[in-house]
């Protein structure tokens, strides 16, 4: 089907970028997790000198969304787009961490 008002087709999703977003999700994810789990330390009641559950809680949260990324990561279309979005990702979550821990800290 071609002519004027012909939708292109949908680019499909494949296999041969996985070992660029595993290495993606692997390295940046972690680092992602880190930040999230840090701001959910400073943002959370108490703070970050939570008591010992707290201080448990937010060390096994970084292994769920971890695990969370390296699944999703597949879902970019190649393994630049994975970096580039988990890298622009992990510079937001870590400079929103800097700033709340200097205006809270």
């Amino acid at each position: 089907m071609s002519g004027k008002g012909a939708m292109p087709a949908a680019r499909r999703l494949e296999s041969r970028h996985w070992f660029g977003k595993s290495c993606a999700g692997a390295l940046l994810g972690f680092g992602l997790a880190v930040a999230l789990s840090g701001l959910f330390a400073w943002l959370s009641p108490g703070g970050v000198e939570g008591n010992g559950g707290k201080t448990q809680f937010n060390m096994w949260l970084i292994s769920p969304i971890w695990a969370g990324v390296l699944c999703f990561v597949f879902l970019f279309r190649d393994s630049l787009r994975a970096w580039l979005w988990l890298g622009a990702a992990n510079l937001a979550a870590f400079g929103l961490l800097g700033a709340i821990r200097l205006v809270m800290g």
